[in-house]
């Protein structure tokens, strides 16, 4: 059997970086649907008859009505194709949701709730739990018993994985070492927006990338099970990429050889950009001005990670207003309770106006 696994569409997200330039926000709210259509179309193209939606599908809090009838649209586009969901932490199956008011496409066979259910398909079992709150501490899968492992079984659900820390026990966190031991032939998860293939535990990530901390391609998984062998194949559907590029400014001597260098990096046009500043400074690094003056469009972010280039034990050694001046920085450098940032600064500006 044939299917199309996605996650973590976030529908009318408000993509918060990118709409600081109101127009790249809603330029990449219209790349999701692009990406979608894309996926709708290779299902109908390669006659998949299934299609595992694990969360995340729209944003609860932002999605407008239009945007839930584009969907179901493609979703008739794709009769054939028996579609189940299984709601996240950004898309509840809330009583207010779409979910319950909207009269959905007849091939959406099931929007599972916080009980999880068992569906029948003849060519294999198919498990599911879905969010019915944006937080959900405890699902009961891990103690799910599989009735008759001859047969294929699929477990489709929101989930993160292993779960250190509080934040991620909120989202339905699962131990990886007792979902493996559950039996499932093929788990199809969502929440983690990278692409992640463990054993029978798959993630597809997100389908379009929402930040820099969502680097590398973006789209769908399509599976296959064949008595129980799995093959999985990735196809990219975003077109973009979000990319980072450091440029080491130890030799940069000044802000206006600086600009020069950002302007001539060979950046794909496609792509978004963050620019990462490394090595040592010999100047006061601004980033909202640099950012200001190259107007490079997709070029979306500048981060300073710069370190003075300043030998302050040589200098606190000078008999003048500058050795003073170090002194006084290097002992307000070893107060644990002082923010090491703010003191690199005041000493940057310092050390110019002295000089």
């Amino acid at each position: 059997m044939k299917f199309v696994h996605i996650a973590d569409m976030h529908f009318d997200t408000p993509f918060t970086l990118l709409s600081s330039r109101r127009e790249l926000g809603e330029a990449r709210r219209m790349e999701q649907r692009q990406a979608f259509k894309k996926a709708i179309n290779y299902i109908k193209e390669n006659n998949i008859p299934y299609l595992f939606i694990a969360g995340d599908l729209y944003e609860q809090e932002y999605v407008k009505q239009s945007t839930i009838e584009y969907i179901n649209n493609l979703f008739k586009e794709i009769p054939e194709t028996k579609i189940y969901i299984s709601p996240g932490n950004h898309d509840p199956n809330i009583s207010n949701s779409y979910y319950n008011k909207y009269k959905w496409s007849e091939n959406v066979k099931k929007i599972f709730t916080s009980k999880i259910e068992k569906i029948e398909e003849p060519e294999f079992t198919l498990y599911g739990f879905g969010f019915d709150d944006f937080y959900c501490y405890k699902s009961g899968i891990e103690e799910i018993q599989i009735e008759d492992k001859t047969k294929t079984n699929i477990l489709l659900t929101h989930a993160s994985l292993d779960g250190g820390y509080d934040d991620q026990r909120e989202y339905n966190t699962l131990s990886s070492k007792k979902l493996k031991e559950l039996g499932f032939d093929y788990i199809a998860l969502g929440h983690i927006h990278k692409i992640k293939l463990t054993d029978n535990i798959i993630f597809p990530g997100s389908m379009v990338s929402m930040g820099f901390d969502e680097l590398g391609k973006h789209g769908m998984l399509v599976g296959e099970i064949e008595q129980k062998q799995v093959k999985i194949e990735f196809i990219e559907l975003d077109e973009r990429e979000f990319k980072e590029e450091e440029i080491d400014i130890t030799e940069i001597e000044t802000i206006e050889e600086l600009l020069q260098k950002i302007v001539e990096l060979k950046l794909e046009e496609k792509n978004y950009y963050k620019i990462i500043l490394t090595g040592k400074r010999n100047f006061e690094i601004n980033t909202y001005k640099i950012y200001k003056q190259i107007e490079i469009k997709n070029i979306i972010k500048i981060k300073d990670k710069t370190k003075l280039n300043y030998n302050l034990e040589e200098i606190s050694k000078e008999i003048s207003l500058k050795g003073i001046f170090a002194k006084e920085m290097l002992k307000k450098l070893q107060n644990e309770n002082i923010n090491k940032e703010t003191i690199e600064k005041a000493i940057e500006i310092g050390m110019e106006v002295l000089s």
